[in-house]
């Protein structure tokens, strides 16, 4: 099965193990910064952590990469629908750092002890993983490019 494959089943599953989301990710290969330049759009997976509820109710639709210095972490959907960066957890910066074995890009919110970490499914398509400081696990979400 191919990573975009395996990708679409869990992205479509009514429920995932966050055990199912662990390996997955693992076995993806790392993202070098440059990469992640762009906009992205995004979602959650359905495996019951409490960040996706509270992605849900900000209207959450991605991330846009301007640099390493330079990056939109909360793309939000505004009360007219259109797709706009918010300030919610403020700006964030783009380096690469070690993860679960691997040096990967890393999306670092500069005020919240947050790392968003990142491995390539395909050209077009991440798995990201947020390790936030006090979770007992990461909150697994994707990212597609955005080409609008």
């Amino acid at each position: 099965m191919t990573a975009t494959t395996h990708f679409i089943q869990l992205r479509d599953a009514a429920q995932v193990a966050p055990a199912d989301l662990d390996t997955f990710f693992d076995q993806l290969p790392a993202v070098e910064e440059a990469f992640m330049l762009g906009e992205w759009r995004g979602g959650c997976f359905n495996s019951g952590h409490p960040g996706e509820a509270m992605l849900g109710k900000v209207k959450w639709r991605g991330k846009r990469f301007v640099s390493r210095n330079d990056v939109n972490p909360m793309l939000c959907e505004n009360e007219n629908g259109e797709v706009v960066a918010s300030p919610i957890l403020g700006s964030a910066q783009l380096r690469e750092v070690l993860y679960r074995g691997v040096c990967t890009a890393t999306m670092m919110y500069d005020t919240q002890p947050i790392l968003d970490h990142f491995r390539k499914i395909d050209d077009n398509t991440v798995l990201g993983a947020m390790d936030r400081k006090g979770d007992a696990a990461p909150l697994y979400f994707y990212l597609q490019r955005f080409s609008g």
